[in-house]
Parts: structure tokens; sequence; C-alpha cells
């Protein structure tokens, strides 16, 4: 039996202070009362609350009656934490990386740096991103950019023969249209193409989705892509009927339709439209207009391509992809 030395008048005073306790401090309380009341019998008391033995003598160990806030909930961080090894230059980098490119993560911030001279593990730069965020120093981007999904309808749709597989830059490229909305009534189209194999992307800005626009597209297409176009694969939108299709008969390129609701199918150029919304449209300061926003668009294609490192490809860029595995000018 464990003997108090407290006064009657100490009890009262810990009793005014009831108030202040929590509710689990409250409920520990009660089991101690009815303990004392119930001649402080362990195994009756843990049976009636149906609480352990353990659990029962920790807090009764703590139990101070002139000092109810020891039944209170304890801190459970360590007392010694580990301190930041990084130092201030290394905070810099990743802070000026971070906010030239705020939509990346730190696996391809790490390859940038990395290019740099500058070599830091992957979870470190994860760690000064997470420092910079709770201490409010990154300026982050402000969603301009309305997703909306748009279906189309198509009496027909021929799907890409099984046999037919992507072996080399240009067997396939997939071609899409997204659909922006920058704020307001403006609303803009965007024709994304990504190579399957090697990522390398080209995007075209308008003001809407034509077939006459597409062909354009495909102008920029076997324009800005180093390599030659042998298929391409769209989805079942109106824009690739008509002038479109018969521009990639003229030209010798095979033209594969997807069944309808199939965007999967597409699925590398469904991830590029994202990576654009995201790292160009939501980042992008320019006026909202074909011309500006165009000239940035072009010049962030080049990023695209030629400095963001990709995840699917090794953390390399398109660019270094092709070099490495398809010697050819790019």
């Amino acid at each position: 039996m464990r003997v108090f030395g407290v006064t009657g008048a100490q009890l009262a005073v810990a009793r005014l202070r009831l108030v202040e306790l929590s509710s689990e401090a409250k409920r520990r309380l009660h089991w101690f009362d009815w303990h004392v009341a119930h001649g402080q019998n362990v195994s009756r008391t843990c049976r009636h609350f149906d609480i352990s033995r353990q659990t029962f003598y920790r807090w009764w160990k703590r139990y101070d009656p002139s000092d109810l806030s020891t039944l209170e909930d304890r801190s459970s961080c360590p007392k010694h934490r580990r301190q930041c090894t990084w130092t201030t230059d290394e905070i810099l980098a990743v802070q000026r990386l971070r906010e030239r490119f705020p939509r990346w993560g730190k696996e391809k911030l790490w390859r940038l740096l990395e290019r740099s001279g500058l070599v830091l593990a992957v979870s470190r730069i994860g760690r000064i991103l997470r420092y910079l965020k709770r201490s409010v120093k990154l300026k982050e981007p402000l969603v301009r950019s309305l997703v909306r999904r748009r279906r189309w309808q198509r009496p027909y749709a021929t799907r890409k023969p099984r046999d037919y597989l992507a072996s080399q830059p240009g067997d396939i490229v997939q071609v899409d249209t997204v659909d922006l909305r920058l704020g307001g009534n403006t609303t803009f189209k965007q024709f994304t193409a990504v190579d399957v194999t090697s990522r390398w992307s080209v995007a075209s800005l308008a003001s809407n989705a034509t077939a006459r626009l597409a062909v354009r597209a495909l102008d920029a297409i076997q324009e800005r892509m180093p390599f030659p176009v042998r298929a391409i694969q769209v989805d079942g939108g109106s824009e690739f009927m008509a002038d479109f299709e018969g521009a990639c008969k003229e030209r010798g390129i095979r033209l594969f339709t997807l069944p309808p609701h199939s965007p999967k199918l597409n699925g590398r150029v469904e991830r590029a439209n994202r990576t654009y919304r995201e790292e160009f449209y939501d980042c992008s300061s320019a006026d909202l207009t074909v011309s500006a926003l165009g000239r940035d668009l072009h010049r962030f294609e080049r990023v695209y391509n030629h400095i963001r490192p990709h995840r699917a490809l090794d953390y390399l860029t398109p660019a270094e992809f092709l070099r490495a595995n398809y010697p050819m000018e790019v």
C-alpha cells in the first residue's frame, strides 16, 4: 500500500484544478479514486476498467495527489536531437534551383546539383526542402490552370497492331491536346507530342483545336524532333481527323487511333500534359496570350528535353538518353 504525506488542504487545492485536466488525465484519476475506494486491489481495478497491470502500475507510480498534472501525457520526443549539418551554401543552392523549377522533387534537384559540381545525398536535399518549407523561405507558385476533361465520341477506332512495337525513337509518337483554362474566360489548347522511346517532347500552343492547327502541330513535330517520325498515335479527338489524317497519309506517317475512353493507352503524353501544366503553366508569369505564352512554352520545351531529369530514363534528359543509346545529332 502506497502512503502519501499529503494534507487534506493540499488535496482540496489539487481538486480545484481538476477542470484544467484533459479527458485522459481525468479518466486516470477516476481509476485511482475507484481503486482507493474499493480496497486497493490492483487485479480488481484492472478488471473493472479493462486495463493491463503494466498500465496501472506505470501511472500509479507517476501519480501525485498534490499535483494532478502528473496524470497528463508526457512528450515522447527525444531529449537529444540530431542537429542540422547542412551549410548555408547548400541551402541557398537548393533554394535557387527549387524556385527556378518549383515542381521538381528532390531526385531531379539532386541530378541538377550533381551536374553543377555540388554532390548532396537525395535524402539531404529532401530535409533541406522540408526546412525551407517549415521556415516559409520558399516562394511557391500560384496555381493558374484549371483541369477540364473532355470526352469525344467517334464511330470507329483502329487500335495499334499487337505486333507493332516501338524499338527505336520515332517508331511511335503519342500526340494529344490539353484544354487549358488560365484564369477568367481565357482558354488555350496545347498540342503535345511525346516519343515513346526517348520521351522527347514537342509542344505547340493554339487558341483552339482544329484539324488545320493540328497539321501545324504536325509540322512542328517533324521539324523539332531529332529523328524521323514513323508513326503517330492519337485519341478520338475530331482535330485528328480530316486534314490531319490526310497530312499523315501524304507524309507516309502511320496513324494509330485509340478506342474511346482509353487514355491509359496514351500514357506517355498524358503524363507529359500534367508536367506541362504543373511545371510550366502553374509557374509561368507570361501574359495570357498565345504569342507570349508560346514563346515561354518553346523555352520550357528545351528545358524538358535538355535540362529536366526524367525518372523513367534513370534521371537522364531525353537528349542525354539519345546520345547514350542512339548516336545522332541532338
